[in-house]
C-alpha cells in the first residue's frame, strides 16, 4: 500500500521549464555563495569569541551568542520550507539572504552583548532560510537523476566552511577587529544577493495558498526553543537535574504533543502527516537524526582526546579536523557523480553509514597509547563516510515525495538532522562528565588516592590541567602542599589522563551504538528509481 502511494505521489509532478546554461551556473554560484556564508558564520564566530567577551563584557552570556543563532536557525527551517511549498521560493531565498546581510551589519556594530545576542537570533533566522531554500531550489531546478552531483557540491562547501572558518576568524579578530567577523559577509553576500535577485526564476507555488498553520507554527517553536535550550545549557549551564533544565524539557514535551494535535487537524500542517507516513522519507530523516547524533556527538570530543590524552598543541587537535573535511569533500563529490550516473542510491546510503561506523569503532578503540598519525586516519574514514552519505539523504527523501511537498520534506531532513546533532553533543557531553571523576579515581594507584584529603580527590572533577601548562603547574603544587611527593603529583597527573581517556571511550563506545543503530536503519531504505525528466536547469540545447 505504501509503495503503491509513493509511486502515485511521484507521478504527479509537473514538468518544469527549461533554463539556459549560463544562466544556470549563475543560479548555481550565488546560491553556492550563500550556502557558505551561512555555513561560515556556523564556525567563524569562535575564535573571535574571547575577543567579543573582553571589548562587550558578557562573559556570562557567552553561550548566549552561539546558542541564539542556533535555535533560531534550526527552528524556521521547516516552517520557511512549508512556506515556500505555498507562496513560491523566491522571496524566501532572497528574503533570507536580505536578512542574513542586515543582521550581519548589526552584530558587528553591536555596542553591548545583549544587542549581538538580538542580532544573532536575527542573524540566524536568515541563515535558517537561505539553508533550507538552497537545498530546496536544487530540488524545483533539476531532476532526481541529476541531483546527486550537485548535492555532493553543496555539501563540500559545508566541509570547507568547517576547515575555512576558525582561520578565517582569527585571522579578521588579530589584523582587523572581531567586527569584521561580521561585516565580511557584506561584500560576499550583496554579490550573491544581485546575481540571484537578476538571474534566479520565479519558482511558483507548488501548492495553492490557503491559510497558514499559524497555531501548528507557534506549537512547533513551543517545543523545538526549549528542547535546544535544554539541550544546549543541560550540564553545562545547568546541572541536567536544575530546575531550569527540567522545566525547559517539561514545555518542550507539551509544545511536542500540542504540535502533533494541530498538524493532524490543519489544512495545510507545517509537517504533515502524509510525509512521514511516506516509507523512505521517514527512514532518511531517522538515518539523518541517528548519523548526526553519533557523527557530531563524536567529533565534537575528538579535539578533547588529542589534547588531554595525546598530549598536542591546540593547533594540532584544529588541525586533526582537516583530514575529516577533505574525506568529506572528496567523498560527496564522488556519491554526487554516482548517483548521477547510476541512478541509484541505496547502495551508496548503506555503504556511507557502513564507513562511519567504521571510523567511529576506530575512535573507540583509541586509548592513551594512541599515536596522533592514527587519529588522523580515523579522521579521514569518517569524513569518507560523512560525504558518501549525506548527500544521498537529500536525493532519496527529494525523490520520494511530489513537487508540493518538495520544500517541506527538504527542510524536514534539515531541520532533523540539527536536532540530532544537537542531541548527540548534548547525551555525549554528559556521559563525560558524569564518567570523568569515577574514572580518574579508578585510575589512581590505592596508596597516592589513600594520601589524599577527600575534598581533594572530589576536586579532580574536570581535565583542564591537561590543557593548560599553567594549570597544570598549580595541580601538581596543590598536591605537594597536600601531602604528595612530586613524583607522586605527577602519578596523580597521568590518573587524569586515564581517566580522560577512559571517560572518551565510553563516549565513543556510545557513538558507536547510535550509529550502528542507524547502520540497520539505512537496510529499511527503499530504492526508487531516479526521475529522469527535463528539468529547470537541462541545457537549452
Amino acid at each position: 500500500m505504501s509503495s503503491t502511494l509513493e509511486a502515485r505521489e511521484r507521478q504527479s509532478l509537473t514538468e518544469p521549464a527549461v533554463l539556459p546554461r549560463g544562466r544556470l551556473v549563475a543560479i548555481m554560484g550565488g546560491l553556492m555563495l550563500a550556502l557558505l556564508l551561512a555555513a561560515l558564520d556556523q564556525t567563524v564566530v569562535g575564535t573571535a569569541m574571547p575577543r567579543i567577551i573582553a571589548d562587550l563584557h558578557g562573559f556570562d552570556r557567552y553561550a548566549w551568542v552561539v546558542t541564539s543563532y542556533m535555535v533560531a536557525s534550526t527552528s524556521v527551517v521547516p516552517i520557511v520550507g512549508k512556506l515556500s511549498d505555498l507562496y513560491g521560493r523566491r522571496p524566501f531565498f532572497l528574503g533570507g539572504i536580505g536578512l542574513f546581510l542586515l543582521a550581519s551589519a548589526l552584530c558587528g556594530a553591536s555596542g553591548d552583548m545583549t544587542q549581538l545576542i538580538l542580532f544573532r537570533g536575527l542573524q540566524g533566522i536568515g541563515a535558517g532560510v537561505s539553508m533550507a531554500m538552497a537545498m530546496t531550489v536544487v530540488g524545483d531546478l533539476f531532476p532526481p537523476i541529476r541531483r546527486g552531483r550537485i548535492q555532493g557540491l553543496f555539501a563540500s562547501v559545508w566541509g570547507l566552511a568547517s576547515v575555512v572558518g576558525p582561520p578565517v576568524g582569527g585571522y579578521l579578530t588579530d589584523q582587523l577587529s572581531w567586527r569584521w567577523v561580521f561585516y565580511v559577509n557584506l561584500p560576499v553576500g550583496l554579490v550573491a544577493l544581485a546575481v540571484l535577485f537578476f538571474t534566479a526564476p520565479s519558482i511558483g507555488p507548488r501548492l495553492r495558498p490557503t491559510s497558514i498553520d499559524y497555531p501548528g507554527a507557534a506549537m512547533l517553536l513551543l517545543w523545538v526553543i526549549p528542547l535546544l535550550l535544554a539541550l544546549s545549557w543541560g550540564g553545562t549551564q545547568f546541572a541536567w537535574e536544575s530546575p531550569q533544565v527540567l522545566a525547559l524539557l517539561s514545555v518542550a514535551v507539551v509544545g511536542l504533543v500540542a504540535f502533533a494535535a494541530c498538524e493532524l487537524r490543519a489544512p495545510e500542517p507545517i509537517l504533515p502527516p502524509a510525509l512521514l507516513a511516506n516509507r523512505t522519507v521517514l527512514v532518511v530523516i531517522v538515518m539523518a537524526m541517528l548519523a548526526h547524533a553519533g557523527m557530531f556527538g563524536v567529533i565534537f570530543f575528538n579535539p578533547l582526546f588529542v589534547q588531554g590524552v595525546i598530549g598536542a598543541t591546540a593547533t594540532e587537535s584544529g588541525a586533526v579536523l582537516v583530514p575529516l573535511m577533505a574525506g568529506v569533500i572528496v567523498a560527496s563529490m564522488v556519491s554526487g557523480q554516482m548517483v548521477s550516473r547510476t541512478g541509484r542510491y541505496r547502495v551508496l546510503a548503506i555503504g556511507g553509514s557502513a564507513v562511519i561506523f567504521l571510523g567511529i569503532l576506530l575512535q573507540a578503540m583509541m586509548d592513551s597509547r594512541t599515536g596522533y598519525s592514527v587519529v588522523v586516519r580515523n579522521m579521514v574514514v569518517v569524513g569518507v563516510g560523512i560525504g558518501t552519505l549525506m548527500p544521498v539523504l537529500s536525493v532519496a527523501a527529494q525523490n520520494a515525495v511530489p513537487a508540493s511537498m518538495l520544500g517541506v520534506a527538504t527542510s524536514a531532513s534539515q531541520f532533523f538532522r540539527s536536532i540530532g546533532g544537537t542531541l548527540g553533543v548534548a547525551v555525549f557531553g554528559s556521559v563525560l562528565v558524569s564518567r570523568f571523576r569515577p574514572s580518574v579515581q579508578a585510575a589512581l594507584p590505592p596508596e597516592i588516592a589513600a594520601g589524599l584529603p577527600v575534598d581533594r580527590l572530589a576536586g579532580l572533577d574536570n581535565p583542564q590541567a591537561l590543557f593548560s601548562g599553567q594549570a597544570g603547574t598549580a595541580l601538581r603544587e596543590n598536591m605537594v602542599q597536600a601531602g604528595l611527593s612530586a613524583q607522586g603529583a605527577d602519578v596523580l597527573l597521568d590518573a587524569v589522563r586515564q581517566g580522560l581517556a577512559t571517560s572518551l571511550h565510553e563516549v565513543f563506545l556510545l557513538g558507536v551504538l547510535v550509529v550502528g543503530l542507524g547502520l540497520l536503519v539505512s537496510l529499511l531504505l527503499p530504492e526508487l528509481s531516479l526521475r529522469r525528466g527535463r528539468s529547470r536547469l537541462e541545457d537549452s540545447q
